[in-house]
């Protein structure tokens, strides 16, 4: 398991291909109104698509990209990209950040170097360790089948304990990061000091199965925002569970479909007030795409979901709590599902639970100074104690 320095690049091949096909883009009719209501608006994607052919520009975020380094390594058959920026204190603490769907590992870049290198004086610094998840992004190909949360868990305490050498590490995530910090904490407590979720989530819970008496009244804007959720969380989940390959031979064909896919997720999940580029910049949502497409990375990104949610969320003891390590919550508002604080203290070490005052299901991207901060005081009250 030799690590090995990687360039985070994208071949000149790849964004020629990648203009042709976007300057080709066969369109569909606009019926009636032309609205987010049916999906991705017409009007709204051509002009985005026009933004990414012809203005956006590759070497101008790789070259962001390669202020930090950058590292391949291959864990069991798996190839692993991860990105890392030391901390600047002697004591700095490990944390590996996990992105989830359609995240990308750049969608942590806003809250790297405010980790590594705080400004403020009694803030600790992390030894921050960016993985992209295998199959996604520069973690690809992905060959091996059978790849689920406790997998990517179990390949990730091998990276930060025998690859990178840390004796115990911090653990943060977000979408299926927060799955994956989940169980971090759940099946491998003797070396995770603490995780930090960004999604409320706890190993086999199943969410339907809550009954109501666990909910306080004032967690009621939280509840109404997941039932308002859900409804477009059921396309993708139908898809990408039972039969993702058929999608995924559409998407990995046309850069427009698979921006059309990410980004109505972009807009539906974020704490937006209806204009999805008031959160993301044009730039950020072609990047997104951009780590998506031309790495080819669709189609194993999809495949996760049907790994997971065809079978129990396989966990590594009985115990309770079922996260060992303490835990902390971060919750945004306009996230897309919720959980009643209550089960959360039964079923988990519970440290930190933090109601934020803005955000949606991409914390890190839309709301990166609070997350910061949150992270900052979750292990600075572990490491005071």
């Amino acid at each position: 398991m030799e690590i090995e320095s990687f360039s985070p690049d994208i071949s000149e091949e790849d964004l020629n291909l990648l203009k042709k096909r976007l300057l080709n883009t066969r369109w569909p009719h606009t019926i009636g109104e032309d609205d987010w209501k049916y999906g991705v608006p017409n009007k709204w994607l051509r002009e985005m698509i026009h933004y990414w052919a012809n203005t956006w520009s590759w070497e101008k975020v790789v070259q962001e990209m390669r202020r930090y380094e950058h590292f391949k390594v291959e864990i069991e058959g798996i190839s692993i990209h991860f990105l890392r920026s030391k901390g600047t204190k002697s004591n700095s603490i490990p944390i590996i950040l996990t992105h989830g769907w359609p995240w990308t590992f750049w969608d942590f870049r806003e809250v790297i170097t405010p980790l590594s290198s705080p400004k403020e004086k009694g803030s600790p610094s992390f030894d921050v360790i960016v993985p992209s998840l295998p199959g996604f992004g520069f973690s690809t190909p992905l060959t091996k089948a059978g790849v689920d949360v406790p997998t990517v868990a179990y390949l990730w305490n091998k990276l930060m304990t025998e690859v990178l050498g840390y004796e115990s590490y911090a653990a943060h995530g977000g979408d299926w990061g927060s799955l994956i910090t989940a169980h971090l904490g759940h099946a491998y407590s003797d070396n995770v000091i603490g995780v930090h979720l960004g999604l409320p989530v706890v190993p086999g819970l199943i969410r339907s199965e809550i009954s109501d008496h666990y909910w306080d009244p004032k967690e009621k804007d939280l509840r109404d925002r997941a039932d308002e959720a859900a409804p477009s969380l059921k396309s993708h989940l139908a898809v990408h569970t039972n039969d993702p390959h058929t999608l995924a031979h559409a998407l990995i064909d046309s850069p427009a479909g698979t921006a059309a896919w990410l980004w109505e997720r972009r807009h539906n999940w974020s704490d937006n007030n209806g204009d999805i580029e008031s959160v993301f910049s044009r730039e950020d949502l072609c990047t997104n795409a951009s780590l998506y497409w031309c790495t080819g990375a669709i189609t194993s990104s999809l495949r996760m979901y049907f790994e997971h949610f065809n079978k129990p969320w396989p966990l590594a003891h009985g115990r309770q709590p079922v996260i060992e390590s303490p835990t902390a919550y971060a919750i945004f508002p306009k996230d897309v599902v919720a959980l009643p604080k209550k089960i959360v203290e039964e079923k988990t070490n519970l440290l930190r639970w933090t109601v934020m005052p803005a955000g949606g299901h991409f914390s890190a991207a839309e709301q990166p100074s609070l997350l910061v901060n949150d992270i900052q005081e979750t292990f600075s009250q572990l490491y005071n104690k």
